[in-house]
């Protein structure tokens, strides 16, 4: 029964300076890196009622989903007449939190508007 000498270990042949293996020399290192997997998005849905004004859904979208002036306009005008629109696309919990908030400020001030969390 005899035992393998190994490189650099006691009583072995020497290791080469910067510790390479001779016996690897010339061959390709490879690294395998990791995919991250992307957690999936939810759209965040407004939707269109007859009692809600456009000028709140354009505050909510201002301070809420951090809209232009501009860009509130402009989805709260898709809502209006489309019957819905996509406020912004979130990470489930932020998405829920968001619908939360939107929920909590048309109650407070009496008005109707909902909203919904949709898959991507």
């Amino acid at each position: 029964m005899g035992f393998g000498v190994i490189a650099g270990a006691p009583g072995g042949p020497p290791r080469p300076p910067g510790g390479e293996d001779p016996r690897h020399e010339g061959e390709v290192a490879t690294r395998t890196q990791r995919k991250v997997a992307r957690p999936p998005r939810f759209k965040v849905v407004l939707y269109n009622d007859d009692y809600t004004p456009m000028e709140f859904v354009v505050e909510i979208l201002e301070q809420v989903f951090d809209k232009s002036p501009a860009e509130a306009t402009q989805i709260m005008l898709h809502v209006h007449h489309n019957g819905s629109g996509i406020a912004g696309t979130y990470v489930l919990e932020v998405a829920e939190t968001k619908v939360a908030t939107v929920h909590k400020l048309a109650e407070e001030r009496g008005y109707p508007l909902r909203s919904g969390v949709e898959s991507e």
